[in-house]
Order: structure tokens, then C-alpha cells, then sequence
């Protein structure tokens, strides 16, 4: 799988690590930055990278990582198309594809290990949209949501 990763100061460490073993578990892996942990850095910047690579279909998934994994998951829904979230656990972070196709996932370096992070992406790029009935009809719903405000 083609997977978006990028991270500010705060989520590099813990970006370096995810990065290089989606590489070892032969995902191709597009960095988007930061590139140092020693110069403070905005997580906007990183989450609109990730979203616009998903958004354009650049990747099929992307992975954030901040300090709490919060400003991440906001900047990044703000991209059309973007569907985020902050998962520090396995069962959010695959039940969010599943039923919610979540194409970002979000994570705390400062709140999840570094094992657990591991597990978590894992767990989200297993996971595929089940397309069962009712979670079409809900996803319907929630991305004419996003078409009312892009209209405005």
C-alpha cells in the first residue's frame, strides 16, 4: 500500500520509527516531513501535505503524528475528502475503515508508545470499508455534509 506519512517537531521521533517499519512491511512510503525534532515546527503544515496526498489519491492512506495527535486530526479534516482520526487504540483504528472508511489515522507521540503505535497503524491499513449497507447510507450522509459546506 501506498501510505502519506508526516509528523511536526513533537511526532518525528515516533514518525521515523513508523516509517521505516511500513517500509520493512513493503508499503511504499511517502515522507512528507518534518525532518528534524531540534526546530519547533507546525502540525498544519504536515497535516494538509497528508490530506492533500490522500485527497488527490497520491496515496491510499496517510499517517499523523503530533504531540496528542489533536491538532493533527482537526487540520487534516479540514482537507476535503480527508476522513481523520485520532486512534490510540487497534479496534478504533481498524472499525474506523471498516465503518467510517477513515483514510487518516492520527497519534500522540506523547500519549502512545511506541509498540502500540505500531500495532495501531497496522491494524488501520489491514482494515478495508466493509460497504455493508448501513455504513454506505451513514458515510453517504456525512460527505453530503461536506458538500453542503463546500458550496458555502
Amino acid at each position: 500500500m501506498k501510505v502519506a506519512i508526516a509528523g511536526d517537531h513533537a511526532g518525528f521521533e515516533l514518525k521515523q520509527i513508523l516509517a521505516g517499519e511500513l517500509r520493512d512491511q513493503g508499503h511504499e512510503v511517502l515522507d512528507l516531513g518534518t525532518d528534524t525534532g531540534a526546530v519547533p515546527s507546525d502540525y498544519p503544515d504536515f497535516a494538509k501535505l497528508v490530506g492533500e496526498a490522500v485527497a488527490q489519491k497520491k496515496v491510499e492512506r496517510g499517517v499523523l503524528v503530533c504531540g496528542s495527535g489533536v491538532g493533527v486530526s482537526v487540520a487534516a479534516n479540514k482537507v476535503v475528502g480527508v476522513r481523520a482520526s485520532l486512534c490510540h487504540d487497534t479496534y478504533s483504528a481498524h472499525q474506523g475503515v471498516e465503518h467510517d472508511d477513515m483514510n487518516v489515522i492520527c497519534l500522540g507521540s506523547r500519549i502512545i508508545g511506541r509498540a502500540l503505535a505500531s500495532e495501531v497503524v497496522k491494524s488501520f491499513l489491514g482494515a478495508k470499508f466493509s460497504n455493508e449497507e448501513r455504513h454506505a447510507r451513514r458515510l453517504a450522509k456525512t460527505m453530503a455534509i461536506e458538500r453542503q459546506y463546500m458550496k458555502s
